[in-house]
């Protein structure tokens, strides 16, 4: 593995106050190991947990996380002080497939440039394993860690009602397909993450300068070629937020005019992708955290989707979707220190209006019955 793969998208501590200790413990869970944050900070009189769950970027494992999840709980636990509360957080996270406890081959992590011909297959297998892995882990961590809770005198039953996600570079990549995967998760941090996997990989084979891209034809031929077989492409477009919503077409501009390049949006498409919207993202929160000089995952690869997602989000008011996209300037493929106070500052925010969001989730499912 090269030194620069291996280093990007860690997280970036100069300029940051210490990060104050926290607890830790490591549970097996569905045959995972998964790290827990903060269960021993929490008090007595908590009956409702949030879970902040953490996806770490590609060649890292899940101790690189261990610093963001340190300032989330802590900042938490410190704005709360000792007064009595019903709600805290804890933080989790576990390792990506073939990472960390779970590899079985190194050089599937690898990139074309470095020698790994299923680079493609190897990184949305990846992503989608871990959406895979994060819904059963949602379906089990409140039984694996609170099963005897409220039995001690004096301490509440604890329940689980509120789930988070924050992922870094492939992390990123797995929090935006998870967002629109689980409705029990109701706010991402995607940070240089990309909600558009097909351009992202195309790009990078023109980068790669792999004989499958064209200069002429882009997506047109290297999508369905050896190194993007027609199977990934279906599974994209399963799985992938551009490939929900659009398939492998183009994303139609808001400004789109006859006589135009960009495609004619029929009242069928605009009814199916508002009805998708609906059914998986209603009442979710978005922040995105990109970096302008990103060369790895390049803005410009999920720029068109973002775009119109902000402008859908704001069209179908109905569907309550929050998207905060911030860039930042002169930021590469890292977790600035700006992304780490922001992305603290905004999950402060989301566990604050937790209780408001689940009567809200209440209310809309009341509706549809």
């Amino acid at each position: 593995m090269s030194q620069t793969a291996a280093n990007s998208g860690g997280i970036s501590s100069n300029g940051l106050p210490p990060v104050s200790p926290i607890s830790l413990k490591t549970i097996p869970m569905a045959g995972l190991l998964v790290d827990v944050y903060g269960l021993d900070e929490l008090p007595a009189s908590v009956s409702c947990v949030s879970c902040l769950w953490l996806h770490h970027q590609r060649t890292r494992n899940k101790e690189h996380m261990r610093e963001i999840a340190a300032r989330c709980v802590g900042a938490w636990n410190e704005a709360t002080g000792s007064e009595k509360k019903d709600r805290g957080l804890i933080a989790l996270a576990y390792d990506q497939r073939n990472h960390g406890t779970r590899l079985v081959h190194d050089p599937a992590n690898g990139a074309w440039r470095e020698g790994n011909k299923t680079h493609a297959q190897d990184m949305l297998g990846g992503i989608m394993g871990m959406v895979g892995d994060q819904t059963v882990l949602l379906d089990v961590v409140e039984s694996y860690l609170f099963h005897d809770s409220g039995e001690e005198e004096g301490q509440q039953r604890k329940v689980i009602d509120h789930h988070l996600a924050l992922g870094i570079s492939l992390g990123g990549h797995s929090v935006w397909q998870l967002m629109f995967a689980d409705p029990r998760v109701r706010a991402g941090v995607a940070v240089i993450g990309c909600p558009d996997f097909m351009n992202l990989i195309t790009d990078r084979a023109r980068l790669s300068k792999l004989s499958t891209y064209s200069a002429d034809t882009g997506a047109a031929t290297f999508l369905g070629s050896k190194d993007f077989p027609p199977s990934l492409v279906t599974a994209a477009c399963k799985t992938d937020p551009k490939g929900i919503l659009f398939g492998t077409s183009p994303i139609p501009s808001s400004s789109s005019s006859p006589g135009s390049s960009s495609p004619s949006i029929t009242d069928e498409d605009e009814r199916q992708r508002r009805q998708i919207l609906l059914e998986r993202l209603q009442g979710k929160q978005f922040l995105l955290c990109n970096g302008a000089e990103d060369k790895l995952v390049p803005p410009r690869c999920g720029e068109a989707f973002t775009r119109w997602f902000k402008e859908a989000a704001d069209k179908y008011k109905e569907a309550r979707i929050s998207v905060d996209e911030r860039t930042y300037a002169g930021v590469g493929h890292t977790f600035s220190v700006g992304m780490v106070k922001d992305a603290v500052e905004w999950v402060m925010e989301v566990v604050k209006n937790a209780d408001a969001d689940i009567v809200a989730q209440a209310r809309n499912g009341r509706s549809k019955m």
